[in-house]
């Protein structure tokens, strides 16, 4: 397992875990990041990361990314 922001870019991968206090897991979870979905990296800028998940474009934070398992 390694945090989201090691992903290749355009690679897909599962998550498998979602870390976090419970208030970022639920935030988290809202957003589609679950155990088992599929999310692919787009792009790495500055802080942020942007994510394709459940056919929707997301932008997180660096931090928030680091608590997504692959």
């Amino acid at each position: 397992m390694m945090p989201l922001t090691f992903a290749t870019v355009g690679e897909e991968n599962i998550i498998k875990k979602v870390g976090g206090n419970s208030e970022t897991r639920k935030f988290l979870e809202n957003l589609g990041f679950v155990s088992g979905s599929v999310v692919t990296l787009i792009t790495k800028n500055g802080g942020n990361v942007i994510v394709n998940i459940k056919d929707s474009r997301v932008a997180i934070s660096q931090e928030m990314a680091n608590k997504i398992m692959i």
